[in-house]
């Protein structure tokens, strides 16, 4: 299919937008200029509206195969594809867990029959996520799989890591780490401090997580191996990423909308809506979060998309799992209390979500260039909308960010040159 945009406006560098339009054959970009005048399948007028490469979340749970009931591989791209993004990297916490050949390729073949945008698989670090065996990672690497992680559960044993990535660094692979101790989380489900006491509930400590963190650089350094670690959420670990990026360590690492825009004082009363793992910190880790995004500490942002049935949260704070989504929301969300507010530029914003995680993990996207893939994505900064869970895409409905008002919404993506999401109004 031929595609022709009109009248948009391409974020450039500087932070400026420029008018431009984009040809579009053969699932790749042909020509970028002021103005084209061409035989096309389809023209779009984008009445002005910014333009950018389509979104890229490494940190997505799409539940599919075992967990339809909360989110399948049709539902959660078709929540990225609203969202903006075009290239999601799904999370092996399903059943059965992608650990060998088999069902790595039982779960892309779902993903080329379903998804409505680009899914990278995870798969896990150990069979079954249970840290003990490790999963043949030679092998799932030529399956065709992303990364490795058994995000979820951190990995207890040193010597397991240790050699987790000594086989990953032989197989040029990366390690994505959910780090948190079990040791220190004493069965908590919101931070320990200020909200455990007010709400007596039972509270995860900060240290849970950051002294996994350090452990899992020490490992990286003596492999060689490229770390990186999810949605970090305390200053402790900002600080010791920090000090290992100046030693040299190959270390990356993501931040969450929810861990940017909301801390523990914003936990009023027992509303599981509010239960995230890491949980909501305090708002010194929120700073130091922010800080770290803005001085590249923290690389990208990533979603972490966790849908659960809405019943399931009902259940209140100490029995409803952990996690809620966020593919829908994240850009207009950051670009309202993020770039409006002045805190951080578009152009960085817009960066970390696309730019830098395809040049972290080696990914042929994130740019608009003549002659790449056409990932794109069409943004009205101007409309002010209402944050409505009832209107997801995706199957899960828990959000804290229910009734927000925000601007810049994706009005429409395109992935691999083809119209995957398009706004009714």
């Amino acid at each position: 299919m031929k595609i022709l945009l009109k009248n948009a406006q391409r974020l450039h560098e500087s932070g400026q937008l420029k008018r431009c339009d984009v040809f579009i054959e053969h699932q790749h970009i042909k020509f970028i200029e002021r103005s084209i005048t061409a035989s096309a399948d389809r023209v779009i007028d984008c009445e002005g509206h910014m333009l950018i490469p389509g979104l890229i979340d490494v940190h997505v749970h799409l539940r599919e195969p075992g967990g339809e009931n909360k989110e399948t591989i049709q539902t959660g791209t078709k929540a990225a594809a609203k969202g903006g993004f075009t290239t999601i990297c799904a999370m092996p916490n399903t059943t059965p867990v992608p650990d060998d050949t088999r069902s790595v390729e039982q779960l892309i073949a779902i993903i080329n029959k379903d998804a409505f945008v680009r899914v990278l698989p995870y798969a896990s670090i150990t069979k079954g996520q249970k840290g003990n065996e490790l999963s043949p990672i030679g092998k799932l690497s030529k399956a065709g799989v992303f990364a490795f992680t058994d995000d979820g559960v951190g990995i207890q044993k040193a010597a397991k890591m240790f050699e987790a990535m000594h086989e990953a660094a032989k197989h040029n692979q990366s390690i994505v780490a959910h780090c948190e101790d079990d040791s220190l989380q004493n069965g908590g489900v919101v931070h320990e401090g200020n909200v455990s006491e007010r709400l007596d509930l039972p509270g995860i400590p900060s240290v849970s997580e950051s002294i996994h963190i350090a452990r899992d650089l020490l490992l990286a350094e003596a492999t060689g191996c490229h770390y990186h670690v999810c949605h970090v959420s305390t200053k402790e670990s900002v600080r010791v990423i920090r000090e290992a990026k100046k030693a040299g360590i190959h270390v990356t690492a993501e931040v969450t909308p929810h861990h940017l825009l909301l801390n523990e004082n914003d936990i009023t009363h027992h509303d599981a809506q509010f239960k995230m793992n890491p949980p909501l910190r305090t708002k010194e880790d929120q700073d130091a979060l922010l800080n770290g995004l803005l001085d590249n500490t923290i690389d990208i942002i990533a979603t972490d998309h966790a849908p659960h049935h809405v019943e399931e949260k009902k259940l209140g704070f100490l029995k409803a799992p952990f996690g809620i989504v966020g593919l829908e929301t994240a850009f207009p969300l950051l670009y309202t209390h993020l770039v409006e507010t002045g805190k951080m530029t578009i152009h960085q914003l817009v960066d970390r979500f696309t730019r830098r995680p395809a040049g972290i993990f080696g990914l042929p996207y994130g740019t608009l260039k003549e002659g790449q893939i056409a990932d794109i994505t069409l943004v009205d900064l101007q409309n002010e909308k209402m944050i409505n869970r009832n209107e997801f895409y995706s199957k899960g409905q828990n959000t804290p960010f229910h009734g927000w008002i925000v601007k810049g919404w994706p009005i429409l993506t395109i992935a691999s040159g083809d119209i995957v999401y398009k706004d009714k109004d």
